[in-house]
């Protein structure tokens, strides 16, 4: 069913990425166009499609994440290869940084192609239109939540596709103000949403619990997260999957730990041209090892970004499953394979490992294949959502004795005994289980800012690098009426 729904994007044709009604094409008198598309229920799912189509470009969270962590280092071929990462990795990346204003501006392209539902809304009815709205309702605020962890207060659109002239009249929104509209569009959400979706990928009520849960948990409003990230937790639709290194494997997507995951498709071909235009995972090709010679299936080449460090790798004790399921040690799988070589790529940046949950494996895939891996991102995973309740739970002081339950499921998993540790001590217990359990996932940095626990980031500034800077051209478009974020 994945690779059903990445296919039928090609017939969306009116979710363009163009933001600017400048842009957008007039058509002779009598056929299609934006103002008079909607008048069936196809072309409501359609548009739909479109929408769940930008969740593709959110690979570079999958990225950045981590590389602006103290997880992992840049990496690529050399200090300059991709240099907007490097600088991002160094914490000198200024306001004209280009895969920021991607960020940015794919963030809004999926936003307004969400909106452009909404603008017509009520222009029909059909049956299942309430759950489409609903999936439409949990996109937005996903893409919403996207940006306010970026980049903070961000200008808030919610009638409508976005303008040149919406962004000249509209000033940035204050985060608690989106906050709360993200709460209020997914409890809306959470009325029409099923528990399990015929088609893999679709929004699900647990996903939407999940999202919200998280949402909470960054305000830290504990009482909201604990409460209703305990819905997800009692409906019984998820599990643990019991072997750890067999959750990111591409034959086993969509698994039972799998709370919400971005499908993606191999099959389709790519260019470096339109990265917002590919339907493979490009993260994965950009992180895979520089291989160059000999038998190094399962797995194929890649360009060597964000190789995990030392420390994160010998944070996890020897008998920690999760370890060598996370993390591939090159020189441990050169060992066992003498004919294997392959090129460091950038020396200063070079740690000896790569990030297996997200590695790129040996496919039936069109060129270019380092851009079009099947690899699906698994977004929020059961696992996640035991820890951040464990987390609320705990910093909330509403019950230790439940937060230690939860984090010790996933101890458990791991192949580790039980923490006994309550207050404080597991406070920083919850934190360290984060970082190994999702260490890879894109969720390091995030989590480090909103915990504060910024130490160990290298160079990170205090009172600046909590936040990326709003891209100096969308602010030039907006008429300058928005301000930067401090310290850019």
């Amino acid at each position: 069913m994945k690779g059903n729904l990445k296919k039928i994007l090609a017939i969306v044709l009116f979710t363009t990425l163009l933001t600017c009604d400048d842009y957008l094409e007039i058509l002779p008198e009598g056929q299609e166009n934006t103002e008079n598309y909607f008048n069936s229920k196809s072309d409501y799912e359609d548009a739909l499609i479109g929408v769940y189509d930008l969740l593709g470009t959110t690979y570079l969270s999958n990225i950045l994440g981590e590389i602006a962590s103290d997880n992992s280092n840049c990496g690529g071929g050399d200090q300059t290869d991709v240099l907007d990462w490097q600088q991002i990795d160094d914490m000198i990346h200024t306001a004209d940084n280009g895969a920021l204003r991607n960020v940015f501006q794919w963030m809004y392209a999926g936003i307004s192609r969400a909106n452009y539902i909404v603008e017509f809304k009520d222009k029909m009815d059909f049956q299942g239109k309430e759950q489409l709205l609903a999936e439409n309702l949990f996109l937005r605020s996903y893409f919403y939540f996207e940006l306010v962890k970026f980049f903070g207060d961000v200008p808030m659109y919610l009638d409508g596709r976005i303008s040149l002239e919406d962004s000249q009249a509209i000033d940035r929104t204050p985060k608690a103000e989106v906050y709360a509209q993200l709460e209020a569009d997914l409890k809306t959400a959470i009325e029409s949403l099923p528990w399990e979706q015929a088609q893999n990928g679709r929004a699900t009520r647990g996903a939407a619990l999940a999202l919200l849960g998280k949402i909470y948990l960054y305000q830290e409003k504990f009482q909201d997260a604990a409460t209703t990230l305990d819905k997800v937790i009692t409906s019984g639709q998820y599990q643990l999957v019991s072997d750890f290194s067999t959750i990111f494997l591409n034959s086993n997507e969509n698994n039972i730990e799998s709370v919400f995951e971005v499908q993606y498709f191999g099959g389709q071909g790519a260019s470096f041209d339109c990265f917002q235009c590919v339907e493979g995972n490009i993260a994965v090709g950009f992180m895979g090892p520089r291989f160059l010679n000999g038998d190094f299936s399962p797995y194929t080449s890649g360009f060597s970004f964000n190789p995990p460090t030392a420390e994160i790798f010998n944070s996890y004790s020897s008998d920690d499953v999760r370890r060598d399921a996370t993390i591939l040690d090159m020189e441990a799988f050169v060992a066992e394979r003498p004919d294997v070589t392959f090129s460091q790529g950038n020396t200063d940046d070079y740690t000896g490992y790569y990030n297996k949950k997200y590695i790129p494996y040996a496919e039936a895939n069109l060129p270019d294949v380092n851009l079009t891996h099947s690899n699906n991102y698994r977004s929020i995973r059961y696992s996640d959502v035991l820890l951040m309740a464990a987390e609320a739970y705990n910093r909330g002081a509403i019950d230790d004795s439940k937060a230690r339950n939860y984090v010790n499921l996933v101890r458990e998993r791991a192949g580790l005994e039980d923490v006994t540790s309550s207050g404080g001590n597991l406070t920083q217990d919850i934190y360290r289980e984060r970082r190994l359990e999702l260490a890879g996932e894109g969720h390091r940095f995030f989590d480090q800012v909103r915990t504060g626990q910024t130490s160990t980031i290298k160079g990170f500034t205090p009172g600046k690098h909590e936040l990326f800077p709003i891209p100096r051209i969308e602010i030039e478009l907006a008429g300058n009426r928005w301000t930067q974020n401090p310290g850019y």
